[in-house]
């Protein structure tokens, strides 16, 4: 895939308008085989990429996990659940969205040194990636879920499961696969109750 990108002048897109005022996240547990490609996955990558990033310090990067990656993540939650503290219930469900996964993109927030901007810059530079992600995915016809719980912040699973060390942290894993099913719309925010016009 060429490095190329055309940047196309600013039309009025009513199918882009339409698709994100209708996105709607897939259920992890509905989420199947096949999963994107290799080669399906790049241009899903690529898409997340293209995000707001202050000085282009780049301050995330991507860990793709496959199903036998996933498979050996799956007895570490238990392991650094109990030792956390966290509750039975929780650490089952995570499990499950492990084991049961084929397919994860963890999106990890990895700081750079600059005195220009807070990491909280950072920090929200990442979370937009996760969002440019699930949006792609989906417009590429792919079922897609952004979950963190313990085992995106836990420094002994982050270093034993997936090497990351310091300060980083996963902003979100990403499960991707074929729709299992189509969920129902939930609630929306009332734009009335958040929204503040200041004229002058």
């Amino acid at each position: 895939m060429s490095d190329e990108i055309e940047i196309k002048p600013l039309t009025r897109n009513d199918a882009v308008l339409d698709f994100l005022q209708t996105r709607r996240s897939r259920p992890v547990r509905s989420l199947q085989a096949p999963v994107p490609t290799r080669d399906e996955l790049q241009p899903i990558l690529t898409a997340a990429a293209r995000t707001p990033d202050h000085k282009m310090l780049v301050p995330w990067r991507f860990i793709v996990l496959e199903r036998d990656a996933l498979q050996r993540l799956t007895p570490l939650v238990a392991k650094y659940g109990e030792t956390a503290g966290i509750e039975q219930k929780k650490i089952d469900n995570i499990t499950g969205f492990f084991g049961n996964a084929n397919l994860v993109v963890a999106v990890v927030c990895t700081y750079k040194e600059c005195n220009d901007f807070p990491r909280i810059e950072q920090d929200l530079s990442a979370g937009a990636v996760c969002m440019n992600l699930l949006n792609a995915a989906q417009a590429s016809g792919w079922g897609a879920n952004w979950l963190t719980g313990f085992t995106a912040f836990h420094k002994g699973f982050l270093s034993e499961g997936l090497g990351i060390e310091g300060d980083d942290y996963v902003a979100g894993y990403i499960h991707l696969g074929s729709e299992g099913a189509v969920p129902s719309d939930r609630k929306r925010p009332d734009l009335s109750e958040i929204t503040e016009w200041v004229s002058a």
